[in-house]
């Protein structure tokens, strides 16, 4: 986050930078406002299901069928995958909280930044590069799934890489963000830069 001279990028260049970080953030939220309406249709479609394949017991009809049962783990997947990037935005994810709790708003903040910045950001970069031949496989083959009367594979399966590609914006926006923070208290944490 440095100019070229090596200075670092002055209050002008960082309001813009604050700002697409504020459009990445509007991004992931408008996701969740949509995926969110999934949640309740993959339990009423699971509700279906269970109640169809219990009724199956009794008319020795087959009421049920693998594509319902594979758009319940598909409507499951979406919330999952499109959901994460909005939860690290939130930071209502999983966090390791051995130490964290521990520490000074200062100290949390370069946890923060340091943890985004060499891993969230390698991560999702990683994933990106590894999933790409699997997701690309499935497209050329037109992957479908291997139960009678399942649904196509492949579209589920780019999910993923856009699930890596929000985590990565979101996680260049919580660096952006961190940086800002940093900056107004100057500093590393212990010197007298902030409250500890």
């Amino acid at each position: 986050m440095t100019s070229g001279d090596g200075a670092p990028p002055e209050p002008g260049r960082l309001r813009v930078l604050l700002r697409v970080a504020g459009a990445i953030d509007r991004l992931n939220d408008w996701i969740y406002a949509g995926i969110r309406w999934l949640i309740p249709a993959m339990v009423v479609l699971g509700a279906c299901n269970a109640l169809l394949r219990y009724l199956n017991r009794w008319t020795h009809v087959s009421l049920t069928s693998n594509a319902a049962f594979e758009l319940q783990w598909y409507l499951f997947s979406l919330v999952f995958l499109l959901g994460a990037a909005y939860g690290l935005n939130r930071d209502v994810h999983v966090r390791v909280d051995v130490l964290y709790s521990r520490f000074g708003p200062r100290y949390r903040k370069w946890v923060d930044f340091l943890g985004t910045v060499f891993f969230a950001i390698p991560f999702s970069i990683l994933m990106l590069v590894t999933c790409w031949p699997a997701v690309r496989n499935s497209w050329l083959i037109r992957e479908g799934s291997p139960d009678p009367g399942g649904l196509p594979r492949y579209p589920i399966k780019t999910v993923i890489l856009v699930c890596f590609v929000l985590l990565l914006l979101q996680s260049i926006s919580l660096a952006i963000k961190g940086y800002a923070a940093l900056r107004e208290g100057r500093g590393a944490p212990g010197d007298g830069g902030g409250v500890d």
